[in-house]
């Protein structure tokens, strides 16, 4: 992959919302080598691949240098003012623009709102280096997990074989320290989201790549077309997941994740309509938001968990047209790993392990557990 492009666009009765939660992550993307264990050693990191073209850009009133609106790129001086005004003057012109941070500087960003609409495309070139502050405490009377928070935004691009560093080891540090733990996801997808494309991305330590949460507080949420290509997920405490409310409405569909290769993740694939962030449990109500023609194709790796696949729907709106292809999920603790569905209605093709529980016949089966023991000839390691 030559780019990778944060692509969201939706109608003008909408938002977008697509947050970039690095501070407490390790992400890493390269555009020209296949993912390994070897890349535990980046921690907080997004790479960026290159952009399609090589060639020079010449100053215009369509490409803006955020250093000709005060930003120093020295790594100390706070240059969040500067990126937030190029992101105003950007979002305001009539036609394509670009923003440009230029290679050989580091920019030191704190936590910003980048908010939309804007009145044409914008594409952000992150050729040098943007980095989060080192201190969490940068973050009080913020929410935490909130770095570079972008909004309301339509068709917007992120491209230009630079880094984004979250500075995760402090985060790390203090959270180990503390008997409540609370990290967040990798990547993020949240309410009012359409037409998004990640691509090429490492994730490790976090939550892994979710879509959600949705639905919260009796809310009205959507979230379409969303494809995850290309993905390698290291120690997570989840995979690919859908995570709804219950009592929310709206919908989360045509959703897509493929190639994707995990190293002892918990709950490598999972959809949990019954999800629950709060100190107090949550009550049971029948509205959910609807969550349907969602593909899991060619992925594999190990699992932490027994439980590899589970897909947990509502029983008044089950899950319908979930689809699995070619899935080989083994256990790293040389056990058992096994499949769960609760109102799941689909398909798979193929070699899927552990297998399917879908319902296999015109009765709608709410619950199946099917277990699948481990391959001695595999040893309990993925075959990848």
């Amino acid at each position: 992959m030559k780019t990778l492009r944060f692509c969201s666009s939706s109608s003008s009765s909408s938002s977008t919302c697509l947050i970039l939660l690095l501070h407490i992550f390790s992400l890493f993307l390269s555009s020209n080598t296949t993912p390994t264990t070897d890349r535990e050693k980046f921690d907080s990191l997004l790479r960026l691949p290159q952009s399609g073209s090589t060639r020079t850009r010449h100053r215009s009133k369509r490409v803006l240098f955020v250093g000709d609106f005060g930003a120093k790129g020295d790594g100390i001086t706070d240059d969040s003012q500067a990126f937030k005004n190029a992101w105003e003057v950007a979002c305001s012109i009539p036609t394509r623009t670009r923003i440009l941070i230029p290679s050989g500087r580091t920019y030191l960003i704190h936590p910003v709102d980048i908010a939309g609409p804007c009145r044409s495309k914008v594409t952000l070139m992150i050729s040098g280096t943007i980095i989060a502050p080192i201190n969490p405490d940068a973050w009080i009377g913020l929410n935490r997990r909130k770095w570079l928070y972008f909004h309301g935004v339509n068709h917007l691009t992120i491209e230009g074989g630079g880094t984004v560093d979250g500075m995760g080891q402090e985060w790390w540090a203090r959270s180990s320290m503390s008997t409540c733990s609370n990290g967040d996801d990798c990547i993020s997808i949240v309410s009012n989201s359409s037409r998004i494309r990640i691509v090429n991305i490492v994730c490790g330590p976090g939550h892994g790549i979710s879509i959600g949460s949705l639905g919260k507080s009796n809310s009205w949420s959507h979230v379409r077309d969303v494809a995850v290509d290309a993905a390698f997920l290291s120690n997570t405490e989840n995979g690919v997941r859908i995570k709804t409310w219950q009592g929310g409405s709206g919908f989360a569909s045509n959703i897509a994740f493929r190639n994707v290769v995990m190293d002892n993740v918990s709950n490598p694939i999972i959809i949990d309509q019954y999800y629950c962030d709060s100190q107090l449990p949550c009550l049971n109500q029948t509205l959910a938001v609807k969550v349907e023609n969602i593909s899991f194709i060619h992925i594999k790796g190990t699992s932490a968990t027994d439980e590899a696949i589970r897909f947990a729907c509502s029983d008044d709106s089950p899950c319908e047209g979930l689809y699995l292809e070619d899935i080989q999920l083994l256990p790293s603790n040389g056990e058992i790993t096994r499949s769960f569905c609760w109102a799941a209605q689909g398909s798979s093709l193929g070699s899927v392990d552990p297998p399917a529980c879908f319902s296999d016949s015109e009765e709608f089966i709410k619950q199946k557990v099917l277990i699948h023991p481990v391959s001695l000839e595999y040893g309990g390691k993925a075959i990848l």
